[in-house]
């Protein structure tokens, strides 16, 4: 019986994660602290985020009106 691993994905700082996500830091660290951002993980004082998260937040931000609707 074999175990089939998830491939690893990579995790950004949140400056990395920023960029990657094509916002500025400061907009980030402000969704950080209002809930409203993606996941992250903390690992001691140092802010991760894993990029599959990153993508799927992405993917739920997509709009197609303004009216707030998904």
């Amino acid at each position: 019986m074999s175990h089939i691993q998830e491939p690893p994905t990579r995790l950004f700082s949140a400056s990395e994660a920023a960029h990657w996500v094509g916002v500025s830091l400061s907009f980030l660290n402000k969704l950080r602290l209002t809930g409203e951002g993606p996941p992250y993980a903390k690992i001691g004082r140092r802010v991760c985020y894993d990029q599959a998260d990153l993508a799927s937040w992405l993917e739920a931000q997509k709009r197609r009106s303004t009216r707030g609707e998904p």
